[in-house]
């Protein structure tokens, strides 16, 4: 099971920052995470950027156990 680590709004909704996910590839952790934390997480997946070890990924992309999938949504400061 891959590491899910989530930050700013989509971390808000799944009430957690980090857990650990199913999957073979990058978009089996980001539908299981989808199933386990519901509509409002899965209406910010699409604008988030999805990170695999710290590099750009798409959901193709194959995971192991020992990986971290990271989902970063748009942020803006001032």
């Amino acid at each position: 099971m891959a590491t899910l680590r989530l930050f700013a709004t989509i971390r808000v909704a799944a009430g957690t920052g980090k857990d650990t996910v199913p999957g073979h590839t990058v978009g089996d952790v980001i539908d299981a995470a989808t199933e386990r934390y519901g509509d409002t997480f899965a209406e910010l997946v699409p604008i988030c950027r999805i990170w695999l070890n710290g590099t750009p990924a798409d959901r193709d992309t194959a995971v192991t156990d020992t990986d971290e999938v990271a989902l970063l949504p748009p942020v803006s400061g001032g």
